[in-house]
C-alpha cells in the first residue's frame, strides 16, 4: 500500500509569522471506496457513535413519523410551538425554537446532544456549555453560555463554517459538519470550545472530500458570547480526494487553571487517529499561548507489556495500538493525566469479554507521557442487535428488560477522571461495567464471548435483576502509580450508584468532578425510578462522596424522558443520542449536570397542508412503535452534591 503524509498543526514560536509548521505521521491508504469500508475490523467498533453516524451513511436511517396530529397545548406562549421552556428546576440551555421537521428527516434541523460544561474559576457565575447542534441540518458544534450560574442562558455561533485552507489545497476549507465538542475556562476569564470538523464524501454528498480536523477556539473575556474567528487547528488530515484513508476522532479539551501550577494556563487536547494500517492510537497537542498556536502531536498510548493482544496489527508505536475515549485532566502541580478504554488486553477464555482502562501520565506539560497504568479492568455494554433486534450492526447499546426493544440508541463505557484539589496525588476515575458487584454471575449475569460485530454478548441482558451496567470509581493514592482497580476485580469494586434502586438498574454516561473542598460528584444517566428499566426511559442522578467509599445519590430530573426517537432505525426508536454527558462542580460545591433530554414534543407539518387549502398548521408525530416523536434538546441543573 502506498504512504501518506498525515499534517498537523506545529507548534509556532512568537517570531514566526509566516504560517504554521506541519508536523508528519506515516500512514496507509486503503483505497478510494469510502471511509467506514475501509476500517478495520476493530476500529469500526470502537469508532464514535457521532463519527459513525455521519461517515457511514446506512446510519442515516429516516425517520417513521406517521399519523401526525395537531399540536394542542394548554399553554399560551413560545414554549407551545417548541421554544424554550424550563422543566421545574431543569433549564434548557439551548435556546432555539424547534424547525419543523419534515418526518423522514426527524433529527435533522432539530437535535441537541453529546454535551460539555465548564465554569469559569475567575468569576463564579459564569457557565459555557457546548453540544452537537444538527439544527441548520447537519451537526456542528452548538455552545451556549450563562452569567447568573445557570439560570438563563444564550446561545452563541461558533465561526466555523470555513477555516484557512492551510493543506487542503485551497484559500479555505469548507466543512460539512462537526461535534464532539468539549468546554473549559483558564485562570483569566478565556472560554475554550474544542471541535471536530468533517466532510462526509461521496455518496452523502457531490464532494469527493473526506478531510477531518480538531479546531479550538477561544472565547477572549467574553464568557462564551463570541469567539474568535476560524478558530485555531490541533490536528489536521487533508483527504480532499476522498481516499478514505484515516480519520480523526474523539478530541476531549481540557486546561490547566490552577493558580500557581508550573503549567498554568496550558492547554490540552487528545484525541484517537484511527489510521489506514487498522490501528488506533491516542494522541495529544499542547498550546502555552491561549490556543493561539499547538505543538506537534504527542503520542499517549505508548507501548505497554498491558497489551499483548494487537489483532494481527501493525505496531509502529507500541503494543497499546487500538484506544478510544480519552479524557485529559491536571492536577494542581501541573501533572497532566489522560485516560482512556484501551482494547490489547489478553481474554482468559471463548466467554471472556472484559476490556481496560488506561491511565498515562506527563509531568512535563505534555511533551512526553510516561508508561500506561491500569486503572481497572471493565465489560462494555452489550451487542444491540443480539438483543434489541433488527439494528445495524456495530452498535452497543443500554437494553431495556422484558420484551420491549425500544432502547437501541449507541452507547459505550468510557472513563473521566479528576483529581482531588486537596490532595494532588489523589485521583479518582469512574468508568461504566456492566459486570459488576450487583450483576455478577451469582446474579445471574455471565459474560459470553463476542457477537461476530467484535460487541460484547452476555447471559441475563433482558432478564429482570440480573445485567445492569453499574458506575464504578477506581482510586490512587499515588499520583497515578497504581489504582484500587488495578488488583481488584470489577466485580468487588466501589461503585457509584449505592441506592437500593440502583442494584437492579442500568446507570452509564457518567462524567466526574470534585469541588475545591476534595468532595467528589459524579452524573449519569439513571434507571431506577419508575418503569425505566422495562420501558427505556431514562433519568439522571447526581451522586456524591468525601471520602471515594460511601456515596449519596440525589434524582436530577424533574420527570422520567421516553427513549429517543431522533435518527430512528425504521420502526420509530432513535439510534444516537449523543456518546457522553458532562458535569462541573463549584467552587461551593454546587454541581452543574449537564444531558441531552428528550421530554420536549416534536413538531411537524399537518398533512394535507397548505395543499388543502387549509392554513399550515402544526402536528406532533407518532412513531411506528406507538410512541410520540419526541426532541434532543440540551438540559442542565443547579444543585448541591448529596
Amino acid at each position: 500500500m502506498r504512504r501518506r503524509t498525515v499534517l498537523l498543526a506545529g507548534l509556532v514560536g512568537a517570531c514566526v509569522v509566516a504560517g504554521l509548521v506541519a508536523a508528519s505521521l506515516t500512514t496507509h491508504s486503503a483505497g478510494a471506496t469510502g471511509l467506514y469500508a475501509q476500517l478495520a475490523p476493530i476500529q469500526k467498533r470502537i469508532l464514535s457513535g457521532f463519527a459513525t453516524l455521519e461517515v457511514n451513511p446506512a446510519r442515516g436511517v429516516s425517520s417513521t413519523a406517521t399519523n401526525q396530529k395537531p399540536k394542542t397545548t394548554s399553554k399560551s406562549g413560545p414554549s407551545a410551538f417548541g421554544c424554550p421552556d424550563n422543566i421545574g428546576n431543569n433549564q434548557r440551555v439551548n435556546q432555539n425554537c424547534l424547525n419543523i421537521s419534515d418526518s423522514d428527516l426527524q433529527g435533522r434541523g432539530q437535535a441537541e446532544n453529546e454535551t460539555a460544561i465548564a465554569y469559569d474559576p475567575s468569576k463564579k457565575d459564569h457557565l459555557v456549555g457546548s453540544y452537537n447542534d444538527y439544527r441548520r441540518g447537519d451537526s456542528t458544534c452548538g455552545v451556549s453560555y450563562s452569567s447568573d450560574n445557570g439560570e438563563h442562558w444564550t446561545d452563541a455561533t461558533t465561526p466555523n463554517g470555513f477555516t484557512r485552507g492551510g493543506p487542503y489545497g485551497a484559500a479555505r476549507q469548507y466543512w460539512q459538519a462537526g461535534g464532539d465538542t468539549s468546554v473549559a475556562y483558564d485562570t483569566k476569564g478565556n472560554a475554550y470550545l474544542s471541535c471536530q470538523l468533517f466532510m462526509r464524501g461521496a455518496g452523502t454528498t457531490s464532494n469527493p472530500d473526506l478531510s477531518s480536523a480538531f479546531f479550538v477556539y477561544r472565547s477572549t473575556q467574553s464568557n462564551g458570547a463570541s469567539w474568535n474567528f476560524t478558530g485555531r487547528p490541533v490536528a489536521q488530515f487533508p483527504d480532499v480526494a476522498g481516499t478514505g484513508c484515516c480519520l480523526l476522532d474523539k478530541q476531549y479539551l481540557t486546561v490547566d487553571n490552577h493558580p500557581g501550577s508550573p503549567f498554568q494556563d496550558r492547554v490540552y487536547v487528545t484525541w484517537t487517529f484511527f489510521d489506514g494500517d487498522g490501528t488506533a492510537y491516542i494522541y495529544e497537542a499542547w498550546s502555552n499561548d491561549y490556543a493561539e498556536h499547538f505543538s506537534a502531536p504527542v503520542l499517549v498510548s505508548t507501548d505497554s507489556a498491558l497489551c499483548p493482544n494487537t489483532f494481527g496489527l501493525p505496531t509502529p508505536n507500541g503494543r497499546c495500538n487500538e484506544n478510544q475515549y480519552s479524557q485529559p485532566f491536571t492536577g494542581q502541580d501541573g501533572n497532566l493525566y489522560v485516560v482512556y478504554s484501551n482494547f490489547n488486553n489478553s481474554l482468559s477464555g471463548p466467554s471472556d469479554n472484559h476490556n481496560q482502562i488506561l491511565l498515562s501520565k506527563s509531568t512535563g506539560g505534555g511533551v512526553s507521557f510516561g508508561a500506561p497504568v491500569l486503572v481497572s479492568n471493565y465489560y462494555d455494554l452489550p451487542d444491540c442487535p443480539t438483543y434489541q433486534g433488527g439494528q445495524d450492526p456495530g452498535r452497543a447499546c443500554v437494553p431495556e428488560k422484558g420484551s420491549s426493544m425500544n432502547s437501541v440508541f449507541r452507547a459505550n463505557n468510557y472513563p473521566s477522571g479528576a483529581v482531588n484539589p486537596k490532595n494532588a496525588g489523589q485521583i479518582a476515575v469512574t468508568f461504566g461495567s456492566y459486570i459488576n458487584s450487583h450483576s455478577k454471575e451469582s446474579n445471574g449475569c455471565t459474560p459470553d464471548g463476542l457477537a461476530g460485530d467484535g460487541q460484547n454478548k452476555f447471559i441475563g441482558v433482558k432478564t429482570g435483576g440480573a445485567c445492569n451496567n453499574d458506575i464504578l470509581v477506581s482510586v490512587s493514592n499515588n499520583g497515578g502509580g497504581t489504582f484500587t482497580g488495578t488488583a481488584t476485580d470489577p466485580r468487588s469494586l466501589t461503585s457509584v450508584n449505592q441506592d437500593a434502586g440502583q442494584a437492579t438498574t442500568d446507570q452509564w454516561w457518567q462524567w466526574a468532578d470534585f469541588s475545591n473542598s476534595g468532595k467528589f460528584g459524579v452524573s449519569y444517566y439513571d434507571r431506577q425510578y419508575g418503569n425505566d428499566e422495562t420501558t427505556g426511559s431514562s433519568d439522571i442522578s447526581l451522586s456524591g462522596s468525601k471520602d471515594l467509599s460511601s456515596f449519596k445519590s440525589k434524582r436530577v430530573t424533574t420527570g422520567s424522558m421516553p427513549t429517543p426517537t431522533q435518527f430512528t432505525n425504521g420502526l420509530g426508536n432513535g439510534v444516537f443520542l449523543g456518546d457522553y454527558s458532562g458535569l462541573t462542580v463549584g467552587d461551593d460545591g454546587s454541581a452543574h449536570p449537564i444531558w441531552a433530554d428528550t421530554r420536549t414534543v416534536d413538531l411537524f407539518l399537518c398533512p394535507g397542508t397548505p395543499a388543502s387549502g387549509v392554513p399550515p398548521a402544526l402536528c406532533t408525530g407518532i412513531e411506528a412503535g406507538g410512541q410520540h416523536a419526541n426532541d434532543e434538546d440540551v438540559f442542565t441543573a443547579h444543585l448541591g452534591l448529596p
